[in-house]
């Protein structure tokens, strides 16, 4: 798969001398969903501004669908459709007028029926006709997406993209961003959901304080460094875990009627198989057992605090 964005040792420290970002290496492929997750303050919003033309870079380079950004502006950011995590529309404008007015922003020439098939697949077109200032939240949101695909771009940023709305539009948000990448549109996406993350993105990539300290396929990631944990339901209370199983390192629940085992899902061996012998061995018998895997916010967690 070709490499749609190119990020290249990119670095920008402020005038203040605060290093945002710290030698960025990124490719972004085309047609995928991309997630870049990080605590607040570790780059994210300055990465997609320099991508975006609205941050200068202090070294480094960037291309977008083969156009160095600082050379060949233009034709870069033409590619490019960025919504930003605040709400910034003109408050007295109509939904029709306001996305038309992006669109001719880029160059682009009037397309109605373009206009009509974005506000129908947000499901603005019932609100094509009122002011902006009516809207509801999540409304406003799904406005900016369609501003942002006005001029029709292969890229779409989408800085936090459900700060802020509840859960079933979130749920409609996701279904769009599906929807998008469907009609090859390559969609990078910033956000503090972790299960936004696991749920859509291809890969994801882990920011903090400036640096990128990991960019891996989402099973991958989940895989490798995922743990999984073997839950044993007891026949009966047990009052202390035996001195002999002291090697699993088990927890027993605070009401005494569950076993917790955690084992490395890519050790060679789980032990299981030696767990359940030596149970049976010290008369603890269970009813029903069943494994979780651990979370993409306790795999992040994990990663940023190795850092910190």
């Amino acid at each position: 798969m070709q490499n749609i964005i190119s990020i290249a040792n990119l670095s920008k420290t402020y005038a203040s001398g605060f290093s945002a970002l710290k030698g960025v290496d990124l490719n972004i492929r085309d047609g995928e969903i991309f997630a870049l997750l990080g605590p607040n303050g570790a780059g994210k919003t300055t990465l997609i501004s320099i991508v975006c033309g609205l941050v200068n870079a202090s070294g480094g380079s960037v291309t977008a669908g083969g156009h160095d950004i600082v050379r060949d502006y233009r034709a870069a950011r033409s590619l490019i459709g960025l919504v930003p995590q605040e709400l910034t529309t003109d408050a007295f404008e109509t939904v029709w007028a306001t996305v038309n007015l992006s669109r001719g922003l880029f160059g682009k020439r009037r397309d109605h029926a373009h206009v009509e098939k974005l506000l129908k697949q947000l499901s603005l077109w019932d609100k094509k006709d009122e002011k902006i200032v009516t809207l509801s939240g999540g409304m406003k949101r799904r406005l900016m997406i369609a501003k942002a695909l006005s001029h029709e771009p292969r890229i779409l940023f989408l800085d936090e993209p459900t700060a802020g709305v509840d859960v079933e539009l979130r749920r409609d948000m996701w279904n769009i961003v599906r929807e998008l990448r469907a009609d090859g549109v390559t969609v990078i996406l910033t956000t503090h959901y972790i299960e936004e993350a696991e749920e859509m993105a291809d890969r994801i990539g882990v920011i903090n304080k400036g640096e990128l300290i990991l960019v891996e396929e989402t099973a991958a990631l989940m895989n490798k460094l995922g743990k999984k944990a073997l839950t044993l339901q007891l026949h009966c209370p047990l009052d202390a875990i035996p001195d002999t199983l002291s090697g699993y390192a088990l927890e027993l629940s605070a009401d005494r009627t569950e076993l917790t085992y955690t084992y490395d899902t890519q050790g060679q061996r789980t032990g299981i198989t030696s767990l359940l012998t030596d149970l049976a061995a010290a008369g603890i018998r269970f009813r029903d057992l069943h494994t979780e895997q651990s979370s993409l916010e306790e795999i992040f967690v994990s990663l940023v605090s190795e850092r910190t």
